[in-house]
């Protein structure tokens, strides 16, 4: 889950890291107050969870507070969209900073390298810019330093790493402890990525996280509490923000079939059948283990709020998961949702007989098998 920039910045600033002054604001006064603060020389940032925003128009550098607050006036409420991210997202507040002068821009990362079990390191002398296109280009110039997990980094580990990054002597000392401090903010903080890019040597010899980037591991959010509404914030699908609000595991696919399983492994083989029927399904949705009739209603009615979808395909095998609460819930969504599009439900496993005996009779059409299911929907959908 990533975090927002000054959410991100407030949490390297814990461990350590220098970065610069500035605070969030949500209109165009608070943002004339703080850049007033600074004198006015500020870099007036969108808080959107999404690449590209500077050259979205997301940032911009100013000289008078007046005009920061304008350009805020304009920035909230406005979309911006990227072409990581076509569909955009809805600014709703900026984060004002301090302008800083800078003489150099290096780049940083801490992340886990799969392959070799171990975090890594990531140091360049070319910061500023996209680290995909540095690697690209000029892969030379990216130094990775692997962190034991047993003894962790030594200060001559990271010395030499900076030498060879050719990092100036003069920036090698803050670098060091800088490092420090992101791995362990990583490890502390369950992060799955930080990065500093870029990190900025000044004029009078500074070392500043002048952007920075943190990812959560979203298994240890139970950790974290105070990053509950950035999770919402994190799905940039507004369908995905609110199955994120009521706890339910979904990703919008563009299609129009929608389809309810329980479990992973059901879901996509679902997902599957309804391609090989000849559909397009619009979603993942697994509604858990355990599901009662309530939360299988708010799984039905998040499908509906996708106006593309023509039809539902819900495929429950249920063990811990009981069929007849299942069909309750789907009987509820029905009555209360004024569900218009054709559903096909395949329920077998626990009280899959109590569960078909509530949906006799109903509008909601049976299948004994998943491409049976399958092939049912795509042909009343597109009927």
């Amino acid at each position: 889950m990533k975090l927002h920039e000054y959410q991100s910045k407030d949490l390297l600033a814990r461990y350590g890291v220098n970065v610069p002054g500035g605070r969030v604001a949500h209109d165009a006064a608070d943002a004339q107050a703080i850049a007033d603060e600074f004198g006015g020389k500020v870099v007036v940032k969108a808080q959107v969870l999404m690449g590209g925003r500077g050259k979205a128009g997301g940032v911009k550098l100013f000289d008078n507070a007046a005009a920061a607050g304008a350009f805020t006036q304009e920035l909230i409420g406005k979309r911006l969209v990227s072409i990581q991210n076509p569909a955009g997202m809805v600014v709703e507040k900026v984060l004002v900073g301090e302008l800083i002068d800078i003489d150099e821009e290096y780049y940083l990362s801490v992340l886990l390298d799969r392959a070799a079990a171990q975090l890594v390191v990531m140091i360049s002398k070319e910061g500023g810019m996209d680290i995909e296109e540095v690697a690209e280009k000029h892969p030379e110039a990216i130094v990775r330093l692997h962190v034991d997990p047993a003894w962790g980094l030594s200060d001559f580990e990271i010395r030499a790493a900076l030498a060879q990054a050719n990092i100036p002597k003069a920036a090698r000392g803050q670098m060091v402890a800088m490092i420090k401090s992101l791995v362990s903010a990583y490890l502390r903080e369950d992060a799955d990525l930080i990065e500093i890019n870029p990190c900025a040597w000044t004029p009078d010899g500074k070392l500043i996280a002048a952007d920075a980037k943190v990812s959560i591991d979203e298994n240890a959010l139970f950790r974290h509490k105070e990053y509950g509404d950035t999770a919402e914030d994190s799905a940039e699908d507004p369908l995905e923000a609110e199955a994120t609000r009521r706890g339910i595991a979904y990703v919008r696919l563009g299609g129009d079939i929608g389809v309810i399983g329980n479990g992973a492994g059901l879901v996509m083989c679902s997902m599957d059948e309804v391609t090989a029927a000849g559909g397009r399904p619009a979603n993942f949705l697994d509604v858990g283990g355990g599901a009662q009739a309530e939360r299988v209603k708010s799984c039905v009615e998040l499908i509906l709020m996708d106006p593309n979808v023509k039809g539902l395909l819900i495929n429950i095998f249920g063990g811990i998961t009981r069929c007849d609460e299942v069909a309750k819930g789907i009987l509820s969504a029905l009555d209360e949702l004024n569900v218009q599009i054709p559903v096909v439900a395949r329920i077998e496993g626990t009280a899959s007989e109590e569960g078909r005996a509530l949906l006799q009779g109903t509008r909601i059409v049976p299948a004994q098998t998943m491409q049976e299911a399958a092939q049912k929907i795509v042909s009343l959908a597109y009927a």
